[in-house]
């Protein structure tokens, strides 16, 4: 089945349509505006694509999720997480550093090749920030920026892309920070995209596709809350 192109100003095709090989390929295009990148979140879809490639457009079935309530803290984490606010040696930020996050998440990895967030990704992301939909979260030990995460939050449904960490345990702070604050703002799950051994050691699990969507129908129907308001830190083990 050739792969669907989708022009400027034309609606992506319904994840039903998502090939079973390679796993919830869907389309293909040009097109990475903000616009259309609101469009693929609010229908349980998500670009990926590597440098030269047109944008490719992906729904998998099953669906990573984590709910914030499966959010797995070990006995060790929880001991680090601990000491961590005795010592204060980190603090956390929210939307204080998005494009710096971006740029760190893009940095090449022992265990790749190369890195799918591209110039393009981070310019149409940036403007999804700028617009509120988008939002980082930063740790920081004195002025070095030693790790973090960013995605795109619709209603009360957030939709997790990248972390980094530069020490020790940092992604994973900023994580569990994450899911806290969620958690007391009435959000439910965050999108995990794809099943990884990291993500499944942090609770998250695969869904039927067709679960997922119902989910992200009703979560970005919800009023959005006010992002601005959000205080987050390290939060108790």
């Amino acid at each position: 089945m050739a792969l669907a192109w989708v022009e400027p100003g034309q609606p992506l095709p319904a994840p039903s349509l998502a090939l079973t090989e390679p796993n919830g390929l869907l389309a293909a295009g040009r097109d990475l505006s903000a616009k259309r990148l609101l469009e693929a979140y609010r229908n349980g879809i998500f670009p990926w694509y590597s440098r030269g490639q047109p944008v490719l457009w992906w729904s998998p079935d099953p669906r990573m999720v984590l709910f914030l309530e499966e959010f797995r803290v070990t006995r060790s984490f929880a001991k680090t997480l601990r000491r961590l606010r005795r010592e204060g040696r980190w603090r956390l930020t929210l939307d204080a550093a998005f494009a710096r996050v971006m740029r760190e998440c893009a940095a090449p990895r022992p265990d790749q090749d190369g890195t799918w967030i591209t110039r393009a990704i981070r310019e149409a992301y940036g403007e999804l920030h700028a617009c509120g939909c988008a939002h980082s979260v930063e740790v920081w030990e004195g002025e070095a920026l030693v790790g973090g995460l960013y995605g795109v939050s619709i209603g009360r449904m957030f939709y997790g892309e990248s972390m980094f960490a530069r020490a020790a345990d940092a992604s994973k702070v900023a994580l569990a920070a994450l899911v806290a604050t969620l958690r007391e703002a009435g959000f439910r799950v965050i999108d995990c995209q794809q099943n990884t051994p990291h993500l499944a050691s942090l609770g998250a699990r695969e869904i039927d596709r067709s679960v997922f969507l119902q989910l992200v129908s009703e979560l970005t129907e919800q009023p959005a809350p006010d992002w601005t308001a959000f205080r987050i830190g390290i939060p108790d083990a």
